[in-house]
């Protein structure tokens, strides 16, 4: 027999804000996604490191004269974050600015400095803003909640590639212990060169002829990852919240679980025990099973190791349920987003939910038979899928997933556990 209980008011996202080097808004990314539309290309233009020599995946911005030399993780912060409060239809002005909150990824700060101390300011051209303005790593979590004037909780997390989902999971819990009723959560990724040459100094960058072939998920061939550019932002609320003023829902937030590897800082346990462990968690506390599970958006970074050791996981964890499961990997398209890649994925995958459809692995020419999944080959499909699972694996051994089902009103709320 069922056990009825109250269930705690759930987390739904209301509004997206989205970019990346295909497309300035969420539904020029989304339908770039959908149709497989690389813009990867050869990086020129970077501090220190000789125009050609790195495949990225930049995103295009004029800044005005007075903004010269901010940080382009500022200004695609502004973007996304404005894009999804407009999507949510929230006036900052007419919301309790105590009860509105702040998630939003750390990022490399100004690094002209490091450039002062060893006589290199040559290297960067004049500009109107000064590093000590923005050489904190909060700097866009900061910069975000004061210009909106929000007083709720404010926090952002250096966790690599799991930051994204970290900030997601942080603004839920903020709603769900009081702190607030509403949140932004999100974060920007630029390409840095410091970055960039720490990548590929370590080998893990993709090269090819064709830029827009490099990155190949679950592919024989590939051979690592692209850098790539981008921002995603989520509109975060407590469901009684967004239902009394009329918002429209996407997803609910039904579970979101952190684990970790205690193996190597950047080479990843080839077992995939703790990330199988997580995935089963993030089910389990969520009240699903693996047969709920239609889509997974995996980390998928085109490098030899992550990608066996995500299908491996994928696969103990989900059991027989993996053999109809789609998987997809969107890096192939808008490279590795570092920072980002976690909300730029995981709004790609509320927007695969709404409409019912999943995007490509684009490169997948020559499927790996040792990642024995459906990765969705080069074109995408119609699918109808209610439930569906993003996982991030970042260097530094920090696992994330985060699980969302689609809103179809109040049938979605999580549903009691059965006795």
């Amino acid at each position: 027999m069922a056990r009825w209980q109250k269930q705690p008011d759930p987390v739904v996202i209301t509004g997206i804000g989205l970019t990346a080097s295909v497309g300035d808004d969420r539904e020029s990314v989304w339908q770039a996604v959908r149709e497989g539309r690389s813009a990867m290309r050869r990086l020129t233009g970077l501090a220190g490191i000789p125009d050609g020599m790195l495949i990225g995946a930049p995103v295009d911005v004029t800044l005005p004269p007075e903004r010269v030399g901010e940080l382009k993780v500022l200004t695609l912060c502004d973007r996304v974050a404005d894009e999804a409060l407009a999507d949510a239809d929230i006036d900052t002005d007419r919301v309790r600015p105590e009860r509105f909150g702040c998630a939003i990824s750390a990022h490399m700060g100004d690094a002209r400095c490091i450039a002062e101390l060893h006589g290199l300011s040559h290297m960067f051209p004049p500009t109107a803003v000064r590093w000590q303005e923005q050489w904190l790593p909060n700097t866009a979590c900061a910069r975000t909640a004061s210009r909106l004037r929000l007083h709720g909780p404010r926090i952002g997390h250096s966790t690599a590639c799991a930051s994204g989902l970290i900030e997601v999971m942080t603004a839920m819990r903020s709603i769900q212990d009081g702190q607030c009723d509403i949140a932004l959560a999100g974060s920007a990724e630029a390409i840095d060169p410091l970055f960039a040459a720490g990548f590929y100094q370590m080998r893990v960058l993709a090269h090819h002829e064709d830029p827009q072939q490099a990155c190949r998920p679950f592919d024989l061939g590939r051979q690592g990852f692209v850098m790539g550019e981008g921002a995603g932002m989520f509109v975060l609320e407590r469901l009684s919240h967004a239902q009394a003023r009329g918002a429209k829902i996407y997803a609910e937030i039904v579970s979101g679980k952190l684990g970790a590897t205690a193996h190597h800082v950047t080479d990843l346990d080839m077992e995939s025990d703790s990330l199988a462990h997580l995935i089963e968690e993030t089910l389990r506390s969520g009240g699903l099973a693996p047969h709920d599970i239609g889509y997974i958006n995996a980390h998928g970074t085109g490098t030899q190791q992550n990608d066996l050791a995500e299908a491996r996981a994928i696969r103990h964890a989900m059991g027989s349920a993996a053999q109809r499961l789609c998987v997809s990997a969107n890096k192939s398209i808008l490279g590795h987003l570092i920072n980002a890649s976690g909300t730029v994925e995981l709004a790609i995958t509320t927007l695969a939910m709404r409409d019912g459809f999943v995007p490509p692995t684009l490169n997948l020419t020559r499927p790996d038979p040792e990642c024995d999944l459906d990765c969705i080959p080069l074109v995408g499909r119609p699918t109808q899928c209610l439930t569906a699972l993003k996982l991030s694996v970042a260097f530094g051994g920090t696992l994330a997933a985060v699980a969302l089902r689609r809103w179809d009103g109040a049938a979605a709320a999580v549903k009691p556990k059965a006795a």
